[in-house]
């Protein structure tokens, strides 16, 4: 009687049904919100277990970049140091947290196999995991933002307010591409390679060692690009200048669309993630 109510129970019920099992996972997720950042400060904690500066080593790292390719290609370009170093070292790492979440994202069930074998924990538990470890890095590397824009001057003109809403678009965006990808990489073990390639790519094509000024900032090859859209709503009042409300439009209609065609995917084949893996 007990296995027969269990197959009952968990067998499919129609389209209705599985939105709500679906909507439940959400809601139990941010119910355990709190187990999602244990995780991620684990995998953190873990990653650097035994060395002497942790994960302060990304910001080194990240520094150095920033100092590297902002003085060469300031040069190059035949541009103010001024006005480049702040725009390279917003545009790396902010760039390098939507490509952290994403490419990391193309893991986010494959690597918790186990957890979601042995236990019901609600699968969005693992994207905002892997959202969080990202947000924790990010932090490590907001000590070169803050750095840069002292040093440069731009303390005086940044508008915090409209950069963090920004920031929230961009994670935003970021969180169900990476969930997008988990589940693609969950089915096809392929989709991780291919993911790393577009995004190589695609850093090359946004505006983040270049400035969008010298292919003109109304072309349409930034236009259209979603990585110009989720930098400019941060780096922009980062910088003193003001954000287009085309990029808030962009963003908007992003987020609805991304996180509709995921949250349709997930729900369609939620119960077939654990055999996948």
């Amino acid at each position: 009687m007990d296995t027969a109510t269990h197959m009952l129970r968990t067998g499919r019920r129609g389209a209705l049904f599985e939105v709500n099992m679906a909507l439940r996972d959400v809601r139990a997720s941010l119910q355990r919100i709190g187990l999602a950042w244990s995780l991620a400060w684990h995998d953190v904690v873990s990653r650097y277990r035994g060395s002497i500066l942790g994960p302060f080593w990304i910001t080194i790292s990240m520094g150095l970049m920033v100092a590297g390719i902002g003085l060469l290609n300031a040069r190059l370009f035949q541009t103010s140091v001024r006005d480049f170093i702040p725009f390279v070292a917003t545009g790396i790492v902010f760039f390098g947290t939507i490509s952290g979440i994403i490419n990391e994202g193309c893991d986010t069930f494959v690597q918790a196999k186990g957890m979601l074998s042995q236990t019901s924990l609600p699968m969005f538990t693992f994207v905002w995991r892997t959202v969080l470890r990202n947000a924790i890095y990010l932090a490590h590397n907001l000590v070169i933002i803050v750095a840069v824009l002292i040093y440069f001057g731009y303390w005086r003109t940044i508008n915090l307010p409209v950069a963090l809403l920004g920031l929230a678009f961009l994670f935003i965006n970021a969180a169900w591409a990476g969930m997008l990808a988990a589940i693609a990489s969950a089915r096809f073990r392929d989709i991780p390679q291919i993911v790393i390639s577009v995004m190589q790519f695609a850093i090359f094509m946004t505006p983040v060692f270049w400035q969008p000024a010298r292919l003109g900032a109304n072309h349409a090859f930034l236009q259209f690009n979603p990585f110009f859209h989720m930098l400019e709503a941060v780096r922009a009042p980062l910088l003193g200048a003001e954000v287009h409300p085309r990029t808030y439009i962009f963003l908007s209609v992003m987020a609805l669309f991304g996180w509709g065609l995921t949250f349709t995917v997930f729900t369609r084949i939620r119960r077939r993630i654990v055999h996948y893996l």
